[in-house]
């Protein structure tokens, strides 16, 4: 008996034609037909695609989306059909489904469609029975009646057959975030899939989704907008029902995750929609919820509504327990994992301080709910969860236990990092992560909250608005949760959920299968992405993987939400200039490859790409500007007011890109781009936008000193008049001294000329030496062109020792008397030995990016290897496998990295050098027992040792790690060490002793390191 489904409506997606195959996943898609290949559609005719009506509804619901997505590819719409087995003998091949070859889809023990073909082709199905969401796909002869010929789709459960099937719409040209992103179909007239298929076994993560959160102002007002009538849900207000959640839960499916944490503030999700919960079963979603919702309801919405008497289990154990009892028996009837435990309400710490025998008292009271709730079900075999967050860890680690079979959920830092993945081997079974920023946390579980690529609320900053992790910071914190085994849950706070398309899927892509990346591929799956998405040629793929790389690492460096016009040096190293020279680079790849797009694949291109280059662009210019215009105000100069304009209309451009994403497409997206981050005034976002401080100079009005202004590199201080930074006393200070050596990268020195009020002027520039050569001689300045820069050079030819020389400015202003200045420059000659190799002291300085070492050496297989692209400047170093508990060494025994340098001077003349080593931001994984560590030498003395992040009460974070100029906030650890090191070559080595040290650059200070925000750039390095 045989009945066909009614097909869907087609909707009017854009489409053109492209491919690339599923990322992260085997290929058996192609678009001509071979000798070994299966036609799904051919010549204008698609073959019929067979489940039986005994097959899960989420499987019959996928199986609609496939023959969809087959329609919008090639145009042809393939017929659906349930199967009634047995089968008589009827001839499958009638008119009913159109010939001998068929699509057959269904899931193993489950559907007895696919029970019959195994029986008749005597299917070898054992690489997949038994095993969590694998499945395999093949064509078979003659698996049903009439029918000769089949492609089977095969899950060894629910979710592996929708996995199949949505994994080939991948390879089809059907990108999972077509809805999401607006990422248009790209169309082939016919379809093949190879005889041999394809197959995925068990993945290696085994629950892999993420958390709606702090999803005021934007996803809220947006699904209001979207979803409801402006209502929203009668109890709640929530606009969170079936209809946006259906869509949500379609994405989780075809990105192969399979949980999720919905949406918890002012949002109960079994109360908000009575749909909710079913749908989410039906589709194939484990639903679970927050670190502080137990037992399937949401706190603090439903204990408001429904909850007697107050959230204090000590002073209200029944009411608390007869409301828990709710949430077990709603939630029966579906998958699920159960939060256990308790907090306060509202995401607090319970009444009543630190009590262990209480928090044991309730997990014990919960697990026996669960027991009642499915009487004949050991309770062990119910999944559950306590996730270990703030305080709750000090529960922990003060002796609290609760069964081995409860997932612990070890939480992130908040900003990308591990707080604790412990081997399970040594440890206990279940322990797992989750992380927030997209970032990472730690259960049998891993939660990212804020580590992948999403945010935060809470002290001491939000970040809520835009991408600011790096996926190598995620694959980085990720492989090291696997290499430990925390495979059971891994969720990440996604927050909005846009724009954080790209990490959010490169999450769950690593979780379903960790083997096929590593650190030198990641280019690799943004390549295959960018070329999936937009169509474009590998080499254009490869410079939207360069444009994504930047983007976050510059918003990494310092989330945009910290920035302020200082944050970067204004003076040192050319540091905020040359940020803004990538910046505007950035942007402009990111336009080259926007003009070469086609029409319909803008929209995409905008929200995935160009928008989060723009505003974040945008938004460092600004605050760059700012400062800008408070230096040139406080030097006196005129061109304050150009940098004033600059900061206004960049706070405009700013609103211009939040509104051109709320317009586009119709206004689809309207609201989701609506998160504040201008001008915070404490750790919770600003109410409004507003503009960064800027002042006024009075233009008509002549500075004191007269019409030209000088600002030389190097100081905060002008010239010539008084000014505080010219010199200690601040007045009657000497003229400028300019001072270069071979061995600065920049090789040279500038100079900033400019009007110090309305009057214009002429002006030369002369030298009395010829060995200083300047980038002009004469130049002019007006309220138009209020500033130029003037570059110093040295002809190192004509300089065998120290030299000095003088540079003369003269003006020449319209009735007024001419005004000469002048300011020193020193001709530094230094050099090395020619048979030196390495890096060479300039302006008091050695700085070495820690990838490019001199010798590196291996231990017990373990070897300094980089991670390409990682931090603040280029990428880090560590040590690699990351390996568990077992791997520790005492200093000068493990493996080692060295780097050669040559300094020319001692701090003071002391002998002595400074040397900090910049690390990554890392906690004591291994627990407080094995805290961090690391060896630090200088030739042959004796080896320091520092265990660089201290022990604390557990639930909080060191002291250092806290502030808006602590670790979280810069990215980074500075060790500072003294060692004592003559002027000549030498040899500096890290030393292995715990894993996880990332190391990505050493400063060496012989008395010249200067403030700055990222350090000086890299020293010059001679062969």
């Amino acid at each position: 008996m045989f009945a066909r489904w009614v097909t869907y409506i087609l909707l009017g997606l854009l489409v053109f034609t492209s491919s690339v195959g599923a990322i992260g996943q085997e290929t058996c898609v192609s678009f001509t037909s071979s000798s070994s290949s299966f036609s799904v559609v051919s010549g204008g005719s698609a073959a019929p695609i067979l489940l039986s009506e005994d097959d899960w509804g989420g499987v019959q619901r996928a199986a609609s989306d496939f023959a969809m997505d087959i329609h919008y590819v090639t145009g042809v719409m393939p017929g659906l059909y349930n199967v009634t087995i047995p089968t008589t003998s009827a001839n499958l091949s009638s008119a009913l489904i159109g010939g001998p070859h068929a699509i057959i889809v269904g899931t193993l023990g489950q559907s007895s469609l696919i029970s019959e073909v195994v029986k008749n082709t005597n299917l070898d199905v054992s690489s997949i029975e038994g095993k969590w969401e694998a499945f395999l796909t093949k064509e078979v002869a003659n698996p049903l009646p009439g029918i000769s010929s089949a492609y089977v789709m095969i899950g060894a459960d629910k979710r592996g057959t929708i996995y199949a099937l949505y994994d080939h719409s991948e390879q089809f040209g059907v990108s999972p975030w077509y809805w999401w992103a607006d990422v248009p179909i790209k169309t082939h007239p016919e379809l093949y899939v190879t005889s041999s298929g394809c197959a995925h076994g068990i993945p290696t993560i085994q629950y892999r989704g993420f958390f709606l959160n702090d999803e005021q102002p934007a996803l809220q007002n947006w699904a209001m907008a979207k979803f409801t009538n402006g209502t929203g849900a009668a109890l709640t207000g929530s606009p969170f029902n079936h209809f946006f959640y259906t869509k949500l839960f379609e994405l989780i499916l075809r990105l192969k995750g399979n949980y999720l944490w919905p949406a918890m503030w002012s949002s109960a999700f079994g109360v908000d929609d009575l749909l909710n919960q079913p749908l989410a079963n039906w589709y194939g979603i484990v639903m679970g919820t927050s670190h502080e919702e137990p037992m399937m309801r949401s706190i603090p919405v439903e204990w408001n509504l429904f909850g007697v008497g107050p959230w204090d289990y000590d002073t209200n154990a029944q009411n608390i327990y007869d409301f828990w009892v709710v949430g077990a028996e709603r939630a029966k009837p579906y998958e699920n994992i159960f939060t256990v435990g308790m907090r306060g309400d509202g995401d607090e710490p319970l009444a009543g301080g630190q009590n262990i025998a209480l928090l044991e008292e309730i997990i014990a009271n919960q697990r026996t709910i669960l027991g009642d709730t499915y009487p004949g079900q050991n309770v062990t075999t119910i999944p559950q969860m306590w996730c270990l967050y703030q305080e709750v860890l000090g529960y922990y680690y003060d002796g609290m236990t609760v069964p081995d079979d409860v997932t612990l959920l070890w939480p992130d830092d908040l900003y990308v990092l591990n707080g604790r993945v412990k081997s399970a081997a040594t440890h206990r079974q279940a322990e797992q992560v989750y992380t927030t920023t997209m970032t990472l946390q730690v259960i049998d579980v891993i939660m990212l909250d804020r580590a992948l690529t999403s945010e935060k609320v809470g002290d001491f900053r939000d970040y809520k608005w835009i991408v600011s992790s790096q996926m190598t910071k995620t694959y980085e914190q990720m492989s090291l949760a696997t290499a430990r085994n925390a495979t059971r849950i891994w969720i990440v706070n996604v927050g909005d959920l846009k724009p954080y398309e790209l990490n959010t899927e490169f999450f769950l892509t690593y979780a379903w299968d960790t083997s096929l990346w590593d650190m030198n591929n990641l280019d690799t799956f943004v390549t295959l992405w960018a070329e999936r998405e937009f169509s474009l040629s590998s080499e254009d793929a490869a410079t939207v993987a360069g444009i994504i790389a930047n983007v976050t690492r510059f918003n990494s460096n310092r989330k945009p939400e910290l920035l302020n016009g200082t944050v970067y040096s204004l003076w040192n190293y050319r540091e905020a200039e040359n940020q803004i020279a990538m910046w505007q680079a950035t942007n402009e790849s990111a336009t080259a490859i926007r003009n070469k797009l086609a029409e319909s694949t803008l929209p995409a291109y905008f929200e995935l790409v160009y928008h989060p280059v723009q505003a974040s662009f945008t938004l460092f210019n600004m605050w760059y500007a700012a400062g800008m215009n408070n230096l040139r105000a406080s030097q006196a100069f005129l061109s304050a007011n150009y940098y004033a304009a600059e900061v206004e209309a960049l706070f405009d451009q700013d609103w211009e890109l939040e509104l051109e994403y709320d317009t586009q497409l119709d206004g689809k997206w309207a609201h989701m781009m609506s998160q504040t981050h201008v001008m915070y005034y404490y750790w919770q976002q600003p109410q409004a936008n507003t503009m960064p401080y800027i002042t006024k100079y009075q233009a008509r009005k002549q500075a004191l000193a007269g019409a030209m202004r000088i600002a030389p590199e190097g100081t905060q201080a002008a010239w010539p008049g008084d000014n505080e930074y010219q010199c200690a006393q601040g007045y009657s200070c000497p003229d400028p001294t300019l001072f270069l050596d071979p061995y600065v990268p920049a090789g040279n020195r500038y100079i900033d000329i400019g009007a110090g009020g309305p009057a214009p002027f002429n002006f030369t520039v002369a030298s009395n030496v010829s060995w200083l050569t300047l980038s002009f001689t004469e130049a002019s300045i007006s309220p138009s062109v209020p500033e130029q820069r003037l570059y110093a050079s040295v002809d190192w030819s004509q300089v065998t020792e120290t030299e000095y020389g003088l540079i003369t400015l003269n003006a020449s202003v319209i009735d007024q008397p001419n005004e000469v200045f002048t300011i020193g420059f020193v001709a530094n000659y230094t050099e090395v030995p020619e048979d030196f190799t390495g890096f060479v002291e300039g302006d008091g300085t050695i700085t070495m990016e820690a990838v490019h070492a001199a010798r590196n050496t291996s231990v017990d297989g373990i070897t300094w290897t980089n991670l390409p692209g990682y931090g603040r400047t280029l990428s880090g170093v560590t040590p690699w496998p990351r390996g568990g508990d077992e791997l520790n060494f005492t200093v000068g025994t493990g493996p080692s990295i060295e780097y050669d340098f040559y300094n020319l001077h001692t701090y003071n003349d002391s002998g002595n050098i400074t040397v900090t080593t910049y690390l990554a931001v890392t906690l004591n994984t291994l627990g407080p027992d094995r805290p961090v560590a690391l060896g630090f030498q200088v030739d042959a003395d004796e080896p320091q040792v520092d265990y660089f992040v201290p022990n604390v009460t557990p639930g909080t974070m060191p002291a250092a790690w806290n502030g808006v100029d602590g670790w979280a906030a810069t990215n980074v650890i500075p060790i500072t060490l003294s060692f004592y090191a003559e002027p000549g070559a030498h040899t500096f080595t890290l030393w292995m002793i715990e894993p996880t040290v990332i190391v990505q650059r050493i400063v060496i200070d012989t008395g010249g390191v200067l403030s700055s925000y990222l350090g000086p750039p890299e020293s010059i390095q001679v062969w």
